[in-house]
């Protein structure tokens, strides 16, 4: 079990603002460049609603529906590339939380995909894994050439 320290609430404020900033709705660890098995996340879209900011530590899918949804999946880490990803409509996720309380909670609709989506990462799985391979091909060029004139642009 992970220990729940200052610096691990600290690294999960930050992926909070480094989340909204992006926007996006969530962040995994990994990309932060830490190599800690957390994720951030927030779906309320509504301007209106209540944010409803989540961190989970230790995150694993113990249940997933058969029943199927898709939806158009894009990643901070692959910038203004989407691919429409199908994943389980519904999924039960156990995790601890910052408290060091375990907790357990049904995911649905764009909820089930996020948090899919950042468990995902910290397996080392993006969305475009899910993609046909022209598609992943097209997306996988496109970051390749955005590297290189980043890299350009540093010199």
């Amino acid at each position: 079990m992970t220990q729940i320290t200052d610096d691990l609430r600290t690294l999960a404020d930050d992926m909070l603002a480094t989340m909204y900033n992006a926007p996006g709705i969530g962040l995994a660890a990994p990309q932060v460049g830490v190599l800690s098995r957390l994720l951030v996340m927030d779906c309320v879209k509504d301007e209106a609603a209540k944010p409803r900011p989540m961190v989970l530590v230790n995150p694993e899918v113990v249940w997933a529906s058969e029943e199927r949804s898709t939806y158009e999946e894009g990643c901070l880490s692959i910038p203004e590339q989407f691919g429409e990803v199908e994943r389980p409509a519904q999924v039960r996720v156990r995790w601890t939380g910052l408290d060091g309380d375990a907790m357990e909670e049904q995911f649905e609709g764009i909820w089930a995909t996020c948090v899919q989506h950042e468990i995902d990462h910290l397996d080392g799985k993006l969305f475009i894994d899910y993609l046909k391979p022209l598609r992943r091909q097209m997306i996988t060029r496109k970051m390749v050439k955005l590297k290189r004139e980043m890299a350009r642009g540093a010199d």
